[in-house]
């Protein structure tokens, strides 16, 4: 009888962890864990949506936090390491990276592209799955979270999470669908310390403009993923949008008080708007799911005589539902001023 424990113990030891079959949102199939607890994401977007539906299994940031995130993320994530992004910047820590041992890495972006076939060799090699999700489109994101949902056992969380970005989009869409073309308003998305790179219409970085009503001044495609069309002076005057948005804070500060900006329509009325960028930015680079609070914040900034969304109380649900953290008026608009 102790030879038969004995060697079902060590039988035990050696077997294989329990796996499953998944199809993630590139239609790939992949292996992972039956069970899944150490998450790691290739950049901070997707580390965040993982810890909007499962905070404990996020097993390390692609970046420190600040302290602002410290505000939102739960304390007992303290520990966890930094390994770096895998899409950017000075790349990842290998041995950090093994020492985390995670279950699977969480990649957002396409699957055939030189830089994500590049690590799936690579983690290939350090037997890690990787697993592909759809973040590009805002109309992607409740997909996205109810997969999630089911990916880390958590498939209430992840739908209770989907539902409501699916509750936002219609209501948005219902509400914008009754604004005459002819009244919508004309809008210009400034990027760069000169304000003068920006997007086109049909770009996923600029989407919301047209979600929210809006009509991009800037009309045509992607020319490459990463955006950042820069215009002349000139096209800026002929496009004399009525409404300007920025992420730029020192453009907001001091480049729209050049001569040349007092001759837009937007500057002279006094509509160009600060994008909140709290822990992420609301409207882009990173796209990430606080574009779902952008959306309400644009919809509002853009027709505020018919819309009427409670800024400071949205934004107070979004921050409980999300990040199980509360906050006070006060807190919620210095986040909608652009505070640090």
């Amino acid at each position: 009888m102790r030879l038969l424990l004995s060697v079902a113990f060590v039988l035990l030891l050696v077997s294989p962890v329990l796996a499953r079959d998944i199809v993630d949102m590139t239609g790939r199939t992949v292996s992972v864990p039956d069970q899944i607890e150490r998450v790691v994401g290739c950049v901070a977007p997707v580390n965040w949506m993982v810890y909007a539906v499962a905070p404990m299994k996020l097993a390390a940031f692609t970046s420190r936090p600040s302290e602002t995130d410290w505000q939102i993320l739960d304390p007992r994530l303290k520990d966890r390491p930094v390994i770096g992004s895998f899409l950017g910047g000075r790349g990842v820590n290998r041995e950090t990276l093994l020492a985390v041992d995670p279950d699977v890495v969480i990649f957002w972006g396409d699957d055939t592209s030189p830089v994500a076939q590049r690590w799936l060799r690579q983690l290939e090699q350090w037997r890690i799955p990787v697993v592909f999700v759809a973040m590009d489109r805002l109309e992607q994101y409740p997909a996205t979270l109810e997969f999630l949902g089911q990916l880390l056992d958590e498939p209430q969380r992840g739908k209770k999470l989907a539902q409501y970005g699916k509750c936002i989009l219609e209501q948005v869409a219902t509400s914008v669908a009754t604004i005459p073309v002819p009244q919508r308003r004309r809008v210009y998305y400034a990027q760069g310390g000169d304000g003068l790179e920006t997007e086109p219409d049909r770009s996923f970085h600029a989407e919301l403009i047209s979600l929210a009503g809006g009509i991009n001044v800037h009309r045509g495609s992607l020319k490459q993923r990463s955006g950042r069309e820069k215009i002349t002076l000139e096209q800026l005057l002929s496009y004399n949008p009525e409404v300007i948005i920025t992420a730029e804070r020192a453009f907001y500060f001091h480049g729209i008080r050049r001569e040349v900006w007092q001759r837009v329509r937007a500057v002279q009325n006094e509509q160009v708007f600060l994008i909140p960028d709290h822990p992420l930015n609301w409207f882009d680079r990173p796209p990430s799911m606080m574009r779902f609070l952008g959306l309400q914040w644009l919809v509002q900034n853009l027709y505020p005589q018919k819309m009427h969304v409670d800024l400071v109380e949205s934004t107070r649900h979004f921050y409980r539902l999300f990040f199980h953290v509360d906050l006070n008026d006060d807190r919620v608009r210095d986040i909608l001023d652009g505070t640090p």
